[in-house]
């Protein structure tokens, strides 16, 4: 006998835990205040203009990279399309941002995330492992980052 996962469910705790990384910690394995955008909100474009280590990449060019990740799993999903993408892009040509730049990225990286949360939305079919592993893989993924990110704080800040 083959037991399944509930789509009620499974959608209610990958957007438990979407919402914990990106907006609003409950403490499932954040400290209260660290989430994403709680976190980018305390960073200045000055901040976000400067490499994450040595020969890093900055803090825009994670936060962007985050996004770009976003669109193109959600493209993938909706249209089924693997469209060759150059992942190294954003890494080479983000560096130093104004504030209105700095902005702007936030922006696109919350336009993103409300398009992923639609997506996991529209999910009734959570039968396939390609979908279970790309949501965890949003979770896993945007954590990663973040993790980088707040390092990074922390160096930039003490030193």
């Amino acid at each position: 006998m083959s037991a399944q996962i509930q789509t009620e469910h499974f959608t209610s705790a990958i957007c438990t835990l979407l919402d914990e990384t990106f907006d609003n910690v409950q403490g499932i394995y954040l400290d209260k205040g660290t989430s994403l955008f709680e976190t980018l909100a305390t960073i200045s474009a000055e901040e976000a203009s400067l490499p994450v280590g040595g020969k890093c990449a900055t803090l825009a060019a994670q936060v962007k990279h985050v996004a770009f990740y976003l669109d193109v799993l959600e493209r993938y999903v909706r249209t089924g399309a693997n469209e060759r993408v150059d992942w190294g892009q954003i890494w080479r040509e983000t560096s130093a941002v104004t504030a209105e730049e700095w902005a702007a990225i936030k922006t696109q990286l919350r336009e993103s995330y409300d398009r992923i949360k639609q997506l996991i939305a529209d999910t009734t079919d959570w039968l396939s492992e390609d979908r279970i592993a790309g949501a965890i893989a949003i979770i896993v993924h945007t954590a990663y980052h973040l993790g980088e990110i707040r390092q990074a704080l922390c160096t930039l800040r003490t030193e």
